[in-house]
């Protein structure tokens, strides 16, 4: 085997190494990035659902409320709750992997009532009162979820609504029944904001974002070892030919062969050098002893 090719080998060794050991860090690198990438998104969603909740109880539900008794009517609308699953359902059309609910306990509107996990969820809020955020995984048919949950307190002014039947608004309570809704506690946490996403999404964008960075490894490495190999050819494998060229005629008795170019102060231009002296030390010999 020649010595380009020896050269070649071991690099290919050594790089492939390298690289499955870069592979396996920036793979895991790169998942724990986009979990969080995926989370950070997440809370910004959360946040919009938080301000279409201000919105809703600052601005449109005073706006509304003299309608309401007027007509004796009750807008779902003016409810926080009703009005950031309502516009998160907007959003999801641009972001369809992502959904949002406000999982509750014990809910007025039926379609928030929490489900086993979501329970769970908001059961660790209220065993734990300065809990402000929970993150975590749930297996669904479609595979794992990842999801981001922080809880919902009960305020005063909820409490009109929410205490007692008696108390409700009497259109609320045709819309929704007596049964539900009821016996919330002051600054109790009685729901939590989730949102949730498919693990096939994180995953996803790590994959891709590892494919990439593979491909520019591998182009990198291609392109140092072409650098590399005609560095090699050009500082050591040409000189070398021409030493082994010029041995080759001398062990056949040719000794006029003309000394090699010395270039540098190098290795391979001290082997030429000493190449050159030894050619000399040989005529001389040779010379003197035709003369004897």
């Amino acid at each position: 085997m020649k010595l380009l090719a020896k050269f070649n080998l071991a690099f290919i060794v050594v790089f492939g190494c390298g690289l499955a050991i870069a592979a396996y860090l920036s793979q895991q690198f790169l998942q724990s990035d986009a979990r969080d990438q995926v989370l950070r998104q997440a809370a910004l969603m959360m946040e919009t659902a938080q301000a279409s909740r201000s919105y809703t109880n600052q601005q449109l539900k005073p706006l509304l409320e003299p309608e309401q008794k007027t007509r004796n009517i009750f807008i779902p609308q003016t409810v926080p709750a009703f009005a950031a699953t309502e516009s998160f359902n907007y959003l999801r059309k641009r972001y369809p992997d992502y959904t949002y609910k406000e999982a509750t306990l014990n809910p007025t509107n039926l379609r928030d009532r929490a489900v086993d996990w979501e329970a769970d969820v908001v059961n660790i809020f209220r065993n734990q009162q300065d809990r402000k955020e929970v993150t975590g995984y749930r297996e669904t048919p479609d595979g794992p979820t990842l999801y981001l949950a922080r809880p919902l307190r009960a305020p005063e002014p909820c409490l009109e609504c929410h205490s007692v039947p008696s108390r409700a608004p009497r259109p609320m309570i045709k819309a929704y029944g007596s049964a539900n809704g009821f016996g919330w506690k002051p600054n109790e946490v009685v729901a939590a904001q989730i949102v949730s996403v498919p693990m096939a999404l994180p995953v996803g964008i790590a994959n891709r974002a590892f494919r990439t960075l593979m491909l520019y490894l591998g182009l990198v490495g291609l392109g140092t070892l072409v650098v590399l190999d005609l560095a090699l050819v050009s500082i050591v494998i040409r000189p070398v030919t021409r030493l082994s060229r010029a041995a080759d005629e001398i062990s056949k008795g040719n000794l006029d062969v003309p000394e090699l170019p010395v270039q540098g102060k190098d290795e391979i231009a001290g082997l030429a050098s000493s190449f050159n002296r030894m050619h000399v030390s040989l005529k001389k010999a040779i010379h003197l002893l035709e003369n004897e």
